[in-house]
């Protein structure tokens, strides 16, 4: 008798697979770890390989995850790019090009909240400080996943 496999928490990354960001009848394996140490993944449909922060602002960056968020949090206390420049001793290009993967992706994610849910930009934000003040009361599991959202989408 085998082991039941365990819950994949990515959804198919290829914009070609038929699966591609669907939770639905996705048929995902996890497969090794790359250098940085990020868990890989396969798509049994489509046979392509992705890393767990594809499409994340950490992806193929040769910062920590724990620098990133250092200067995210700085650049919210809004620090200049060279005084976070002077703060981490990371180059004022390296910053810039981070803070514009960053605002990207918090555009992307908020574009799919307003087109999928069909809220309107003050649903937007009063969405976020309620989940931001109401973090205590979510399961383990939510808590994770919020802190990993929050640390890769929008700074907070």
């Amino acid at each position: 008798m085998s082991r039941p496999r365990s819950i994949i928490p990515v959804t198919c990354q290829n914009i070609q697979c038929r699966y591609y960001l669907k939770e639905k009848g996705k048929d995902i394996i996890k497969y090794g770890k790359n250098r940085a140490g990020h868990q890989l993944y396969k798509c049994l449909h489509c046979r392509h390989f992705f890393s767990e922060t594809k499409l994340t602002p950490i992806y193929r960056k040769h910062l920590s995850e724990e620098e990133i968020i250092r200067i995210s949090k700085l650049l919210v206390e809004k620090n200049g790019i060279r005084s976070i420049e002077r703060i981490t001793g990371h180059h004022r290009d390296t910053i810039g090009n981070l803070l514009e993967d960053m605002a990207e992706h918090a555009e992307q994610v908020n574009k799919t909240f307003l087109r999928d849910l069909n809220l309107t930009q003050c649903e937007m934000d009063e969405l976020w400080t309620t989940v931001k003040k109401n973090r205590k009361k979510l399961s383990v599991t939510a808590q994770l996943q919020l802190k990993k959202a929050a640390s890769t989408s929008i700074p907070r």
